[in-house]
């Protein structure tokens, strides 16, 4: 679930290399031909089909003697955990890798060409997944199949996780962080789904992010039940009046501003990059937090939303059971990203508060607990800046909140800090794609994005 900050954003004219032409080079081809395999495989929800990818990859890891693999069936998919273990006594502790074999589904109706047919056309790889998250996957796979082949000794376990259901349930996941723990526990994880570097559509860069912090998932239920009666005869007390008005209150309302040492290194840099009004707001909230109306110019833009406070929208509604009667019943879901670190329970009782005593508001559905951000460790930092210094260099890398959630979630909420890093940069607004119809990853972006990996774990882990 790519959710970083310049996720969906990049220049395919910014690498001007004639690439990818008839002749490419050998580990081009492969990880190209892994790509298309990979994405062919339709990973999605009830097709039954994670396995197979599984045992390619399973035979892919094999192959180059990389054999400790527990494969891991839950509900009706299956995650994977391969470990590379330390040559010699380890000198730290285990780094964890981490993306999701999963996909959404896509109707192939809607796009241009079949979502799961792999394309390479207009410098750019098509096909649901290509950017979320088999980009990030494939890279993971061929940076360990080439330091492998390069003969790198690492120093410290390398351990990879690969969940089957993160796009639905989660439950690889949150199962790798509890009942599997003692074959994943790290000292620290990158996460390939999430952050990544933008471009605007004229080559202006936009900075990679560096994810450190997520929203919390929680999903709430307004509800109002009533005796109804015949239409003929209105009541006062309409159930479908009354969850309006409450949804209503709820759209106006904004929740207190927040400001977390991702986000204050986030709007640092975006305060030097914009200008006129919103660089002001920001400048003048990052020297008062409190300065509410400051925050809310920000949050008016549609590059920020969301990454300024918690925020609840209404998704779904249900009511009335017959043209000609009074509703007896009334519902709304209503879906929230809670700003890191402040509880689901708080956020209830402020729902309930909003909604009025007539509408009983509950919890419906979660993704994982409510997490702080991950500490800026200098020695990740430093490695995923010089990895993206050596191909962009200057390029602005900073610190990112995802407004949505990963896999990640899980590990920092059992103190494992989790770092979402991604050598992947797209384009702005073209290749906002991620979820949506013809997704597509730039040529170029896909392949740097396995040399950025293999530059970080040759830093960190050797």
């Amino acid at each position: 679930m790519r959710t970083g900050i310049f996720a969906g954003l990049a220049a395919t004219a910014l690498l001007a290399s004639g690439a990818h032409a008839a002749q490419k080079e050998a580990p081009e081809v492969e990880a190209r031909d892994l790509f298309k395999q990979v994405v062919e495989i339709p990973t999605v929800e009830g097709r039954g089909e994670v396995p197979r990818l599984v045992k390619l990859l399973t035979a892919k890891f094999s192959a180059e003697g990389l054999t400790e693999i527990s494969v891991k069936p839950h509900g009706d998919t299956e995650s994977m955990i391969v470990r590379w273990a330390a040559e010699g006594p380890a000198t730290a502790e285990p780094i964890l890798l981490m993306a999701h074999m999963d996909v959404v589904e896509a109707k192939r109706a809607d796009w241009a060409d079949d979502p799961f047919i792999f394309r390479e056309k207009d410098g750019y790889y098509w096909g649901r997944g290509s950017v979320d998250n088999k980009a990030g996957m494939t890279a993971i796979v061929m940076s360990l199949i080439r330091l492998k082949r390069d003969g790198f000794k690492p120093k410290r376990d390398i351990i990879v996780l690969f969940t089957g259901d993160e796009e639905t349930a989660g439950d690889g996941s949150r199962l790798a962080a509890t009942e599997w723990i003692d074959l994943v526990r790290a000292e620290y994880a990158l996460n390939s789904d999430a952050s990544g570097g933008g471009f605007t559509a004229d080559g202006k860069p936009l900075g990679y992010g560096l994810q450190t912090a997520e929203k919390t998932y929680r999903t709430y239920s307004f509800t109002v039940t009533n005796k109804g009666g015949h239409s003929s005869k209105p009541r006062p007390d309409n159930a479908i009046y009354e969850l309006a008005n409450a949804l209503t209150r709820l759209e106006s309302h904004r929740f207190t501003p927040m400001l977390n040492e991702t986000t204050r290194g986030y709007f640092a840099a975006r305060s030097e990059q914009e200008t006129g009004p919103i660089a002001d707001a920001m400048r003048r909230w990052l020297a008062d937090e409190n300065d509410s109306e400051a925050a809310d110019i920000i949050e008016a833009d549609p590059k920020e939303v969301g990454l300024t406070r918690t925020r609840c929208v209404a998704t779904k509604l249900n009511g009335g059971h017959a043209d000609n009667a009074l509703p007896q019943l009334a519902q709304a879901t209503v879906n929230c990203r809670i700003f890191p670190g402040v509880e689901p329970a708080k956020v209830l009782a402020e729902l309930q508060q909003i909604a009025g005593t007539g509408v009983k508001v509950e919890q419906s559905d979660s993704f994982g607990a409510s997490t702080p951000a991950s500490p800026l460790r200098a020695d990740v930092v430093g490695a995923y800046t010089k990895a993206i210094h050596k191909r962009f260099p200057g390029m602005a890398v900073v610190p990112s909140m995802s407004t949505g959630a990963t896999d990640g979630v899980f590990f920092r909420g059992i103190g494992i800090p989790v770092y979402g890093v991604s050598g992947v940069w797209l384009k702005i607004p073209e290749d906002a794609r991620a979820h949506g119809l013809d997704e597509r990853i730039p040529v170029e972006s896909f392949h740097m994005n396995i040399d950025v990996w293999e530059d970080m774990l040759r830093e960190l882990a050797g």
